[in-house]
């Protein structure tokens, strides 16, 4: 239909007239209301962009003290465990306090300990480190 024709069926409908394809032969548009043309593209966006944060996996951090009882050590590996099924990586740390830091072996000790319990359903990236008074290493899901 010519431009005209098109100008005066929007104007009557009291809807706009907009420019959806300009480099096409003849340029395409469309009759329609823009402001909720707008709302609909904007509310489209937002849900987007939320589907593209829930698909990041996220760095979670467990933190274990040297003198954790059995309990709460398997508490947080099921926290962990439940952390790496979502599909979130996680970054298990041994803080050590005072005089702890004289032990380092008994922080490797609680690593092993830890990663044993989380069995072979993990994956270890990169090897433990400590950064001050923290033991720290990333697991991942297999």
């Amino acid at each position: 239909m010519s431009s005209r024709d098109a100008q005066l069926i929007a104007k009557e409908r009291g809807v706009d007239l907009v420019e959806i394809a300009p480099n096409a032969d003849p340029p395409v548009v469309k009759i329609i209301d823009w402001g909720k043309y707008q709302y609909q593209k904007m509310k489209e966006q937002a849900k987007n962009r939320k589907k593209a944060r829930e698909k990041q996996s996220e760095l979670k951090t467990m933190k274990f003290g040297l003198k954790i009882s059995d309990n709460d050590l398997n508490i947080k590996v099921r926290k962990i465990n439940n952390f790496i099924a979502g599909g979130d990586r996680v970054k298990v740390m041994i803080v050590l306090k005072g005089r702890e830091m004289a032990h380092k072996e008994l922080a490797n000790d609680l690593l092993d300990k830890v990663l044993a319990a989380l069995g072979d359903s993990v994956i270890v990236e990169g090897k433990p480190n400590f950064a001050g008074r923290n033991l720290s290493v990333g697991i991942r899901k297999k």
